[in-house]
């Protein structure tokens, strides 16, 4: 999907009407997808972060654990018999899941899906032990007991979840990470026109509406410059 999105833009004039929007997926696309007909550095040049969010690290509550290191020897104790969900592969879960295996030793199986809706199904019915994912869509299944939260996977807790530890407090800072958001344009583009939206987006992140919107998806908002933001992709 990645793919196509960029395709799509490369393909159009280099002026202010075709805007590509990126989540932190897109900067392992070069690793992922090898025969990708572009080039992020040559082909994209990057607009604004617009912010970032976290995924947090949920259990069924049939999974007898309390905590990141509970669950680690949980897993240890049948190696390979659990599994882990998540929406594709390349997404961000997928990713933490597969980071978490080599950060703590674990064994398990990735189960990706097709439809998102389903990988949450599947984890509340008890058919994966567990996974890392965005706070939004299950925020209100762990405040109502039916997944368990035990760790955000950010450097900060997060108010939607304030009573639940980063995986830094849980004792595995090395997993921290952030699932960004962001807007690139196609290389080319005159720097007035970028300096233009960029200014643009920088304002409309600053109002009540866009920082309320962003909170209520578990999202800091983000902001800045080109520049800064072309730092974060090329670091990632």
């Amino acid at each position: 999907g990645i793919a196509l999105g960029v395709t799509a833009v490369i393909k159009q004039p280099a002026d202010r009407f075709a805007l590509l929007s990126v989540t932190a997926p897109f900067a392992a696309v070069p690793a992922l997808v090898p025969d990708a007909k572009f080039t992020i550095e040559t082909d994209l040049t990057p607009l604004i972060q617009i912010g970032t969010a976290y995924n947090v690290l949920v259990v069924n509550p049939s999974v007898p654990v309390n905590s990141v290191a509970e669950l680690i020897a949980y897993l240890k104790k049948d190696p390979g018999k659990y599994t882990f969900s998540s929406g594709g592969f390349g997404t961000p879960a997928h990713l933490l899941g597969e980071l978490f295996k080599l950060e703590t030793g674990v064994q398990a199986t990735h189960v990706p899906y097709v439809q998102f809706p389903q990988a949450i199904g599947d984890l509340l019915s008890g058919v994966n032990t567990y996974q890392f994912i965005t706070i939004l869509p299950v925020v209100q299944h762990i405040n109502t007991g039916k997944l368990r939260a035990l760790a955000v996977m950010g450097r900060k807790r997060v108010a939607a979840l304030k009573d639940v530890p980063t995986i830094a407090e849980a004792g595995y800072p090395q997993l921290a990470s952030e699932d960004w958001a962001g807007i690139l344009v196609k290389a080319g583009t005159p720097p007035v026109v970028i300096a233009r939206l960029n200014a643009a987006a920088n304002k409309a992140l600053r109002t009540d509406k866009v920082r309320e919107a962003l909170a209520k998806l578990g999202t800091d908002p983000g902001g800045g410059t080109p520049d800064a933001f072309g730092v974060l992709v090329r670091s990632e």
